[in-house]
Formats: structure tokens, C-alpha cells, sequence
């Protein structure tokens, strides 16, 4: 017999998606239930999922709500579940925060209900990101950028207060991962972000070895990386144009590493690629005639949590599903 929570969290579930998932991969969309009686068709994204709208938070954000069509609720008859500890030795295992140093505490940051049936993900730990778990009756959310950095000097006010009131009210788990998420040598960013381009990381560079360079099919143009960036991410990045070789070999490190960009010269890339751009880089690509390329910070770090969470569910038999929330940087 399922719990009071169980059969809502199947109710939810039925209201959420009212089409079959057989016609809507064939259709190429989804029927979401707006109101009783109405419907909403939404384009798939390239995570299988759909758009929703929240008005929520001091404006309106747009959320891009990721599903696995064969991530429901029951299997077999069972309610899908996972302990708290357990997801917390999993990640630990699979990311090994003990190997870095980090600018914050990386694993379960604020604790919250034993039993998880539903994680979602996302890069950050917003409140536009923790109300959309709520509305999801998510148990556990899993971010890269959580609520505690070096530095904070422990008052609990503003903006922090009003998140953790929320976690805290809802009995939410909140698992952070920043440093070893970036280095995941399969589901971290640098990994992911590479995977999207096409390009398999043969070495290593800079800090912590968090850089990753490799090697295209064959060299590309600078203007032919930059359409692909575009593309791949549906923005345009900031480009500094090097001396135009072509690029045979590309480095990269995902959201707000420019200040990497001499390790990767130095490492033989012709190209670099990151989330942010500072004013030394600028210069540094003109007198080194390597290409830098800035394509945002949270755009850049969309990829690894995703793939995470995903595996995450897959292993331990929880819901997954990643939510992005709109952010120009």
C-alpha cells in the first residue's frame, strides 16, 4: 500500500504528463495538463523534456523541466526509493570530493527527509530552483553552485535565509558538488561539455588538473568553433580571435576558469574555451595567437549535473529530472 506522500506523488504524476509517452516521442512533444480539461503541446528539449513557466521569486523565470520518459514512479509495482545515505555514499564514491580543494563544502549541504523518490538537479541552488523542486514534491535536489562558499561569514539573512527557510519548511535534501563534478572524467562538466562538441579530452592541464584538451575530427576555423558553440549552446560567445591557424588543438574548462587560459597555452592549445572572460584575456589571446573563446558561466555547466542526476536515478532507483533555470551568465 502506498503512503499519503506515495499517492500524491503518483497523483502529481498523472496530472503532469496526460499524454502516452509512445505517441509523445512520436508526435515530438509533450501534452502537459495545464488546468483541468486543457492541455499544453511543448517542443521536446534535448533532454526529452518540456518548458514550464514559473512567476515565482522577484520575477518571472523560465524553466526548462528535463524527464526521462522511463523515469516514473513505479516499476514492477514498487515505488521507486533510495535512502538518504545511500545517495549520499553514491555520490561520494563516484566523485571523491576527499581528492580536492574547494572554495566550499561539497556533499549534503542541508539535510532533509530519510526517503528520497524524486531528486532533481540543477546548477544552481537558486530559490527559482528550490520552488520548482517543491512543485516537482521533489525529496533531494543535486546542484554544482550550493549555498555555502569560503569566506561566508555564517549569518543566515536576505536571500540565503529565504532558501533555506524553504529547504528547511519542505524537508528537502540539498547535495552540492563543485570541484568534483567539474573533473568527472565521464559525467563532470569538462567531460560533458566536451562530448557536446565532439571532442574527447586526451590530457589534462592546469589546477587540479581540471582542464581538459583534445583533438577535433581534423583542425577547424576559428568562426567554424564559434558557430559550433552557438549551436550547441543557443548563445553566441565572446570570441578573441588568435592569429588564425587552425585549430588542431582545443582546450577547455567550464564556467569561470579564464584564469586558465595560460595553463592551456602552455599545454599547446590552439584554441581555449570557457564560461567567462576577465581583461587580461583579451591580450594574452592577441600576443599568444591563441583563440579564447567565453560562452558563459552557467551555460557552460548545464551538461554534468544532468548526466549525473540521470545516473544517479538509473543506479539507485529514484525519479530524475533536471530543471534549468534561465540565466544570461
Amino acid at each position: 500500500m502506498l503512503t499519503t506522500a506515495g499517492v500524491a506523488r503518483r497523483a502529481a504524476v498523472r496530472k503532469l504528463v496526460t499524454a502516452d509517452a509512445a505517441e509523445a516521442g512520436a508526435a515530438g512533444a509533450w501534452m502537459i495538463e495545464t488546468m483541468p480539461g486543457s492541455t499544453l503541446s511543448l517542443p521536446r528539449c534535448s533532454h526529452c523534456g518540456f518548458s514550464v513557466a514559473t512567476t515565482k521569486s522577484t520575477a518571472t523565470a523560465t524553466v526548462t523541466a528535463c524527464e526521462k520518459i522511463n523515469q516514473v514512479l513505479r516499476i514492477g509495482g514498487k515505488e521507486r526509493m533510495a535512502s538518504r545515505s545511500a545517495i549520499d555514499a553514491w555520490l561520494e564514491k563516484t566523485l571523491e570530493p576527499g581528492r580536492f580543494k574547494d572554495y566550499g563544502p561539497n556533499g549534503l549541504q542541508v539535510e532533509g527527509r530519510n526517503e528520497v523518490h524524486k531528486i532533481v538537479s540543477g546548477v544552481t541552488a537558486s530559490r527559482a530552483l528550490i520552488e520548482a523542486a517543491i512543485d516537482a514534491q521533489a525529496d533531494a535536489i543535486l546542484v554544482h553552485h550550493g549555498l555555502f562558499w569560503r569566506g561566508h561569514d555564517g549569518r543566515v539573512t536576505g536571500w540565503l535565509k529565504q532558501r533555506l527557510a524553504l529547504l528547511l519548511a519542505a524537508d528537502i535534501n540539498l547535495y552540492a558538488y563543485h570541484l568534483p563534478l567539474d573533473a568527472h572524467p565521464e559525467l563532470g562538466n569538462n567531460a560533458q561539455f566536451g562530448a557536446k562538441l565532439k571532442i574527447a579530452a586526451d590530457a589534462r592541464f592546469g589546477d587540479q588538473d581540471l582542464g581538459f584538451i583534445g583533438s577535433p575530427a581534423q583542425p577547424i576555423t576559428t568562426a567554424a568553433l564559434s558557430a559550433l558553440l552557438q549551436f550547441r549552446l543557443n548563445r553566441a560567445p565572446t570570441v578573441v580571435e588568435g592569429d588564425g591557424r587552425p585549430l588542431a588543438r582545443i582546450g577547455w574548462c567550464t564556467g569561470g576558469a579564464q584564469g586558465s587560459f595560460e595553463a592551456a597555452i602552455a599545454a599547446g592549445a590552439d584554441a581555449y574555451i570557457t564560461g567567462e572572460i576577465s581583461e587580461p584575456q583579451a591580450h594574452y589571446a592577441r600576443e599568444t595567437g591563441v583563440a579564447f573563446f567565453a560562452c558563459g558561466h552557467h551555460a557552460s555547466e548545464r551538461f554534468g549535473v544532468a548526466a549525473l542526476g540521470e545516473r544517479l536515478g538509473q543506479e539507485l532507483g529514484v525519479e530524475h529530472r533536471f530543471v534549468e533555470i534561465e540565466n544570461p551568465a
